[in-house]
């Protein structure tokens, strides 16, 4: 399987890129915020920021120093890590998040035993809510105070660090909404007992609940949000540490796979982890690249074949030279590709961001009113600062923070593990309502390199001058015969006086006799006549989209003796037909582009099933027809894998490169196939919708849940426990809604697990 070598391309210009590991985030605010920060820092053009990875992807330029950055961040009120990119040396960088997930686990941990405290000391405190309707007196006023004040003081503690860094930037969070309600309800309870002695309607069970249900809100978050970078961390698990590298006298030896270089030989034994991208030198046996294509099916490797670091080698011993190390890797690069698509915003993220920005403020002015309006109707001014609390404890910026790129990370994680590379977010957007596919034909439907199908009129010895004469020669069709040649072991004839000839084919010497291979007219100009039967043959080849070739013998003095005819053809994958066909059976018009006559294209069209086909398309031709499709109202996926197909990919509403093509292809594409495999294109549109549709449900849910439960807790429907939970269940939903996309196969995979 071939590298995409640059298929993850930077920003751009001279412009470059840090990742950045950001602690203390909790909501949308403070996505806003910690974006804000970095955006500030001279010379930094842009900062994506994401609450579901905790991490910033920064666009600045040369010069900028990581250690501004992480003081911009530091006067936010946060923590940072520079995440690097992959080492040189074969090693993938000591990468910060593997501190950061250990400590994420011990923090866990943490949380979840001060979750099990609090509640052992809230539960009284909420129990007599209960057991006072059955005439059982309330806890004394100093049991109440007792239990609350290791909840209000301890598990309480870590919000007040990120709610004082918000107040002191002048924005509000989720910690201070926090904040403000639990010491609001604290403080009236205290007030109450201390001053009027009041037992019975005393509320540190609100404040106490509040905080252990956001903490256990918290702790499930966090779980969920772990799991929705497995398959990342999955795929950057699968460089083995060690390998086994040939020494020149014929040794193996053990190293590490940081001191592997490219050159040196590995020695991979049966059922190992390949450590390098590789060109296999000696042996035959076959590979296990299901964990970068999402194939299940091995694939035989030989002697000139490629192997991706991180794939497994079957049941034969292989030698092969290493090629790339490190971050060069396919390894590499599809961990970078999906961490670049995951820190990377939707466009509806935008609009998420704008919305939580003046969300808490303006709850804070609700609550305000809220206090306002029940005391003006004569109510208690304790009663109306438990409604407002209530409106305080039951706003939750963090299920709109977290609604969007949770949906992302799941998705994308989701698509690379069935070998479908998503570049950037917006291609979830763009990949839903595609009602045209116009594909590229060599390379995408068809293998890319034509192949000799059979020959006409010729034996074996006709092969081998044939493959003779195409000795020297680097064209598709030369290349064609003498791979034949070399599989039906036939030995290429010596060949003198050998002479191209540019748009008609090749002439030479064969044993004292002049000889000539190529097109029809290259034959009729020699005197060559081929029989009625032979032109008929090769008439309907030709009409199939094959290309036919004579070889001939041309004394000087004689009659021309034709040796026989090969029809080559660059062959159909062999699922093209069946992608065309589920394309179709989504509703969507499939159009074949081609540089090949009309003629020709119109028959490989015919042959998969497809209507219309586009011939004799240069580069501007392909994105001309884009172009104009776009302009008539349809929305277009363009499929391809040449640098002739670049123009029409970057004009596309979702562009899709077919993996082992072109660099400039794949650099074009809003996503990336590993296989080269058009079977993956209706699994694409698919990912795209499941996605965007998880984002739409996860945005109607915390949207919803505001408008909803704010106005109801200002009403004094609800109270302030049962606000915490909500709020809390808010966050957890919006996440395990978005896991659900984790279970996401493609179609065909599905049926195979069966």
């Amino acid at each position: 399987m071939d590298t995409i070598t640059a298929a993850q391309q930077g920003p751009g210009d001279n412009a470059v890129e840090r990742r950045i590991a950001v602690e203390g985030m909790t909501c949308g605010t403070c996505v806003t915020r910690v974006g804000r920060a970095l955006k500030r820092v001279e010379g930094v053009r842009d900062a994506e920021v994401s609450l579901a990875t905790h991490e910033a992807l920064v666009t600045l330029e040369p010069g900028v120093t990581d250690e501004r950055l992480i003081q911009a961040l530091t006067r936010a009120g946060y923590e940072g890590d520079i995440i690097p990119e992959a080492a040189e040396d074969g090693g993938l960088g000591v990468d910060p998040r593997e501190a950061r997930e250990a400590q994420e686990l011990a923090e866990s941990r943490r949380m979840g035993i001060e979750v099990v405290i609090g509640a052992l000391l809230a539960l009284p405190l909420v129990g007599q809510m209960v057991w006072t309707q059955f005439g059982i007196g309330p806890l004394p006023g100093w049991a109440q105070l007792a239990l609350a004040v290791p909840v209000q003081l301890g598990l309480g503690r870590r919000f007040l660090k990120p709610a004082w860094g918000a107040l002191r930037a002048g924005v509000g969070n989720m910690d201070l909404l926090v904040v403000l309600g639990t010491w609001a309800a604290f403080g009236l309870s205290l007030y109450l007992w201390v001053v009027h002695g009041q037992v019975h309607h005393l509320y540190f069970e609100a404040a106490a609940a509040v905080i252990v249900l956001v903490l256990f809100g918290r702790w499930m978050e966090g779980r969920a949000r772990r799991a929705t970078g497995a398959a990342i961390r999955a795929l950057a698990a699968l460089r083995p540490d060690t390998a086994l590298r040939r020494t020149p006298d014929g040794n193996d030896i053990e190293v590490a796979v940081t001191a592997l270089r490219p050159g040196d030989v590995l020695s991979i034994r049966p059922g190992e982890r390949i450590a390098a991208d590789a060109r296999v030198i000696e042996g035959e046996g076959a590979a296990d690249e299901s964990m970068l294509t999402g194939e299940s099916l091995p694939v035989t490797k030989r002697a000139g074949d490629t192997l991706s670091a991180g794939t497994v080698n079957g049941p034969d011993p292989l030698l092969a030279r290493i090629v790339r190390v490190g971050r060069d890797t396919t390894l590499a690069q599809v961990v970078r590709m999906v961490e670049h698509a995951q820190a990377t915003r939707a466009p509806v993220q935008a609009l998420v961001d704008r919305v939580s920005a003046v969300f808490v403020p303006a709850v804070i002015l609700i609550a305000l009113a809220t206090f306002a309006g029940w005391v003006a109707t004569g109510t208690p001014w304790p009663e109306a600062i438990i409604h407002a609390v209530t409106v305080l404890v039951i706003a939750c910026p963090c299920a709109m923070g977290l609604a969007t790129p949770a949906a992302i990370v799941a998705g994308t994680g989701a698509a690379a593990k069935a070998g479908i590379l998503v570049r950037s977010p917006a291609a979830f957007d763009h990949g839903v309502g595609i009602d045209l596919a116009l594909i590229d034909k060599t390379g995408t439907l068809t293998e890319g390199r034509p192949r000799l199908l059979r020959m006409i009129g010729a034996t074996g010895t006709a092969l081998a001058r044939a493959a003779g004469l195409q000795q020297a020669s680097e064209h598709p069709l030369a290349r064609a015969i003498r791979a034949a040649a070399e599989a039906e072991d036939v030995a290429p004839v010596e060949v003198g006086q050998r002479r191209n000839r540019p748009g008609a084919g090749v002439e030479g010497v064969i044993a004292g006799l002049p000889h000539r291979l190529g097109s029809r007219r290259f034959m009729t100009e020699a005197g060559v006549e081929i029989p009625a039967e032979l032109r008929a043959e090769a008439d309907a080849a030709e009409a199939e989209g094959a290309t036919v070739v004579w070889l001939a013998a041309v004394p000087e003095a004689g009659e021309p003796d034709l040796l026989g005819g090969f029809v080559l053809a660059d062959a159909p994958r062999s699922d093209a037909a069946a992608a065309v066909k589920a394309l179709g059976d989504r509703g969507i018009t499939v159009k074949m582009l081609s540089g090949d006559a009309p003629a020709t294209a119109q028959a490989v069209a015919a042959r998969l099933g497809i209507s219309e086909a586009v011939g004799g398309a240069d580069p501007a031709r392909k994105a001309a027809v884009v172009a104009e499709a776009r302009a008539a109202g349809r929305r277009v996926m363009m499929v391809g894998d040449g640098v002739n197909d670049a123009p029409a990919l970057a004009g596309a509403d979702l562009s899709v490169a077919i993996g082992g093509g072109t660099d400039v292809a794949m650099a074009a594409a809003d996503v990336t196939l590993m296989r080269q495999s058009p079977s993956l294109l209706p699994a694409t549109l698919d990912i795209c919708r499941a996605t965007r549709a998880k984002i739409r449900q996860n945005l109607v849910w915390a949207f919803g849940y505001n408008v909803i439960g704010i106005p109801l807790a200002a009403l004094g429907i609800l109270d302030p426990v049962f606000a915490g939970a909500a709020m809390a269940a808010s966050s957890v939903s919006v996440l395990g809604n978005a896991l659900l996309l984790a279970r996401w196969r493609p179609a065909g995979m599905r049926e195979r697990a069966a």
